[in-house]
């Protein structure tokens, strides 16, 4: 593992408190209507989490009896990832890691998605990434609908994202 990407790593858990109030959550994870996040509206122009900076922390609450549904979307994540022919997909992976930590937030699980490189503007909001991960087979799938509920009903807050960029070159 790279120094700087240890660093950022326990610089993001130590300030991660001051985290929360650095910037508001997102919006809390969508709820699926019958259709996947994206085939529920037509996609923004602009990406909904994007990061400007070299690297970026997403912290991810997660509500304690949920924390295996988090965790099973990650490995649907990473493995759609690894699968991936679109090049920003294949990117945005390369600098993609996910952590749990060991302590609670409050009532909390909290997770620590660690970006670094980040891919300038792209969108890095889960359910988003997840979805495009996805064949339209997988999308339409039996299960499908409420595999989506079960991933937003886990979220006991919205994403909190940190921007970062480093210190001294």
């Amino acid at each position: 593992m790279r120094p700087s990407v240890i660093s950022t790593f326990v610089l993001a858990v130590a300030f991660a408190p001051a985290a929360v109030f650095a910037q508001p959550p997102t919006q809390p994870p969508p709820t699926t209507t019958g259709q996947p996040p994206a085939a529920a509206q037509p996609a923004p122009a602009a990406p909904k989490i994007p990061f400007t900076t070299p690297a970026g922390i997403l912290l991810v609450q997660i509500k304690p009896d949920k924390t295996a549904d988090f965790e099973e979307m990650a490995g649907k994540l990473k493995a759609g990832l690894a699968k991936t022919t679109d090049e920003t997909l294949k990117k945005q992976a390369a600098g993609l890691k996910i952590y749990k930590s060991s302590e609670p937030f409050g009532p909390n699980a909290l997770y620590v998605v660690l970006l670094d490189p980040t891919v300038p503007n792209s969108e890095y909001e889960l359910f988003h990434m997840l979805l495009q991960t996805m064949t339209p087979e997988e999308q339409r799938a039996e299960g499908a609908q409420a595999m989506w509920k079960r991933y937003a009903d886990a979220f006991a807050a919205g994403l909190s994202k940190l921007s970062l960029t480093p210190l001294g070159g």
